[in-house]
C-alpha cells in the first residue's frame, strides 16, 4: 500500500469520524434552536390572548355593565374575547391555535379534548407547576403546545360558578344549569393552550444542516486536495527521485545526473543532501579501489 493510499485512509477514516459527530451535534443544535423559536411564538402568542383577557376586563366589562346592570353574554366574560380575537388570526394562520379548555366549562366549546385534559391533570396534580410544554404529532404535521394553569384566585369568579341559583339568570338561561358550576377557590378549572405547528421552523433546521454540511464536505474536499497536492510535490515525487538514484548506485549506473540537491531546509531536503553525500563518498570509495 502506497503513502499516498495510507495517507488519504487515514484521512478519510478521520473526517469520516468528524462528519458523524458534526451531524448529530449540529442536528441536535438546529432542532433546539428551532423549538425555541417554535416555542417564542408561542409563548408571544399567550402574551396576546393575557392581554386581551386583561383590556377586557379593565376597560370593556365597566363600559358594557355601566348603564346595562347584570351579566352581558358573552361581552364581558374574558376567557370569550381572548379566544374570539386569536381565532381571527387562523383566517391567515389556521394552524396556529389558542383555547382555553376546562373540564367543566360553561360553554361547552371550551369543554377539553383528551389530550388537554392530560394537560389541566398535570396541573392539578402539581399546584407548583405554572407552565407545561408538549409535542404531538396531527395530520397536518408536529406541533408544540404550550400551557398554562387557569386556577380561581378571585372570589368574583365563584358568582358565576358556584351554584346555579347564585348565577346571573341571564348566563343560566344562555348556557343552562347543568355545566360550570362547583368550581372551589384556588381550584385549577382549566389551561390556556397555545399550539404552534413545527413544521416550518424543523424544515428550516433541516435546510440549515444540509448546508452546514455541504460546507463542510466541500472544505475536506478542498482540503483532501491541497493535501494530496503537497503531499506529492514535498514528499512523494523527491523520495521517488532519491529511490531511483538509489537504484542506480546499486547497479553501478549512478552518473552526475543522480545527485540530489535540494536547496529547502525541511527534513526530505536534508535528506536528499545526505543521499547526496553518500552517494559521492561511495564514489570515492570505489575509485580509491580501483587505483
Amino acid at each position: 500500500m502506497s503513502i499516498r493510499t495510507k495517507f488519504n485512509l487515514g484521512l478519510l477514516a478521520v473526517f469520516a469520524l468528524a462528519f458523524a459527530s458534526a451531524w448529530v451535534f449540529l442536528d441536535r443544535q438546529f432542532v433546539t434552536t428551532a423549538r425555541n423559536e417554535v416555542l417564542q411564538n408561542a409563548r408571544v402568542m399567550l402574551s396576546a390572548a393575557n392581554a386581551v383577557r386583561e383590556y377586557t376586563v379593565r376597560d370593556v366589562v365597566p363600559v358594557v355593565t355601566r348603564n346595562n346592570p347584570g351579566w352581558i353574554a358573552p361581552l364581558t366574560v374574558p376567557s370569550y374575547a381572548a379566544q374570539t380575537n386569536l381565532r381571527t388570526m387562523r383566517n391567515e394562520l389556521p394552524d396556529y391555535t389558542y383555547k382555553e379548555a376546562a373540564l367543566n366549562p360553561t360553554n361547552l366549546n371550551d369543554r377539553a379534548l383528551d389530550w388537554e385534559a392530560d394537560f389541566i391533570n398535570g396541573f392539578r396534580n402539581n399546584p407548583r407547576m405554572l407552565e407545561a410544554i408538549g409535542e404531538r404529532e396531527t395530520p397536518n404535521g408536529r406541533v408544540l403546545t404550550l400551557s398554562r394553569p387557569i386556577t380561581i384566585r378571585d372570589e368574583a369568579c365563584l358568582t358565576c360558578h358556584s351554584t346555579p341559583e347564585a348565577a346571573p339568570p341571564r348566563m343560566v338561561q344562555v348556557y343552562g344549569a347543568a355545566n360550570g358550576f362547583g368550581w372551589r377557590m384556588n381550584e385549577t378549572i382549566g389551561a390556556q393552550l397555545v399550539s404552534v405547528p413545527m413544521n416550518l421552523a424543523l424544515g428550516n433546521a433541516r435546510r440549515n444542516l444540509h448546508s452546514a454540511m455541504a460546507i463542510l464536505f466541500g472544505t475536506f474536499l478542498a482540503m483532501m486536495l491541497v493535501l494530496n497536492a503537497l503531499l506529492h510535490l514535498v514528499v512523494i515525487r523527491p523520495v521517488t527521485r532519491m529511490s531511483r538514484a538509489a537504484t542506480a548506485v546499486s547497479l553501478g549506473q549512478s552518473t552526475e545526473s543522480d545527485t540530489f540537491e535540494a536547496a529547502g531546509k525541511d527534513e526530505i531536503s536534508e535528506l536528499g543532501r545526505a543521499f547526496t553525500r553518500m552517494r559521492r563518498s561511495l564514489d570515492q570509495a570505489v575509485k580509491m579501489l580501483d587505483g
